[in-house]
């Protein structure tokens, strides 16, 4: 008799684990729409390797302006694009990734050389130029997050690049009621001219 009540006891509690182990397993898929991803691919590292140095480009250049025109914009964002380097540096300490940062207004990538070569000159021939440069360089910043957002399964990575991009819409609108309120106005050069003007006539938004 007591063992078949045990049986009977250890069937009941083995129903009622299988219950809420499912029933957990179903509530994370129906949070999170798919399982975590947290592979780490050669496409990721060159990514962030990549974004860590166009963060970077953000930031000397800023700091640079800064330095000129003393803008508000200017003093504001480095900051915050130094943040933006600081989360991706996580990432790469998280995932065993080798990393340089080189000193102020040195880059490995040519590309981001040259733009940054070109920025100094063109900054410091007027604050409009300078702004101009800002919301020319978070302009590029959202489509290139974009497309790594778009190319990668790593979910980890995709949350901090929206939460980059995020701040990189912000601080775009910044730039350009910047420009705006000296008279002036910003062509978008990277985005569509349908997400810039959607990006625009939006909010500033709270950034994670």
């Amino acid at each position: 008799m007591k063992k078949s009540r045990l049986i009977q006891a250890i069937t009941i509690i083995t129903g009622v684990i299988s219950f809420t182990l499912i029933s957990a397993c179903s509530n994370d898929d129906d949070m999170s729409g798919k399982r975590a991803n947290t592979v780490v691919t050669e496409d990721d590292k060159v990514a962030l390797l990549f974004m860590l140095e166009e963060e970077k480009l953000a930031r000397d250049t800023y700091t640079y302006l800064n330095d000129l025109w003393s803008l508000n914009q200017f003093a504001n964002i480095k900051n915050s694009e130094q943040n933006h380097m600081n989360k991706i540096e996580s990432l790469l300490i998280q995932n065993s990734i080798d990393y340089t940062i080189l000193p102020m207004g040195e880059f490995i990538n040519q590309d981001l050389q040259n733009f940054y070569n070109q920025f100094v000159i063109d900054g410091a021939v007027s604050q409009y130029n300078a702004l101009q440069i800002g919301a020319t360089i978070e302009d590029l910043d959202i489509v290139d997050l974009q497309e790594y957002i778009n190319d990668t399964t790593n979910t980890v990575i995709q949350s901090v690049f929206e939460s980059l991009q995020c701040g990189s819409r912000n601080h775009l609108r910044s730039f350009v009621s910047g420009i705006e309120n000296g008279g002036n106005t910003y062509t978008p050069q990277f985005l569509t001219q349908e997400a810039y003007d959607s990006i625009i006539a939006g909010s500033s938004e709270q950034c994670n």
